[in-house]
């Protein structure tokens, strides 16, 4: 099983963003919110991620943010239908509320079942 997180899983240009914002499918927790599109054509899910400086001011606490989105999307990937996801920080999280953070992720990106 590959669990990297390469260039094809990653939303990285302006119109990707923006094709996930124009859907408005959204859901929410105290910690983090999630957007996403309907299927893409790629096959798999990508990720996209947004950490304002309203949520962290210092950039130490933004990239540990990122860091544990993305390795909870890596080790995911493959049970999550193939959609864009664009991943928001409302709420600051740090290494004593990172479990609440994943569970808040596993709930808002993992299908129901």
């Amino acid at each position: 099983m590959d669990n990297r997180f390469g260039k094809a899983y990653r939303l990285l240009k302006t119109e990707d963003f923006s094709s996930v914002f124009a859907f408005k499918k959204q859901r929410s927790r105290s910690l983090i919110q999630v957007m996403q599109s309907d299927n893409n054509t790629f096959g798999h899910a990508r990720l996209g991620l947004v950490v304002s400086k309203k949520a962290a001011k210092r950039a130490n606490r933004r990239n540990f943010m990122k860091r544990v989105i993305r390795d909870w999307f890596r080790c995911n990937k493959h049970q999550l239908p193939a959609r864009d996801y664009v991943v928001r920080v409302r709420v600051a999280f740090d290494a004593d509320t990172v479990a609440e953070a994943r569970q808040q992720l596993a709930e808002l990106m993992l299908p129901r079942k």
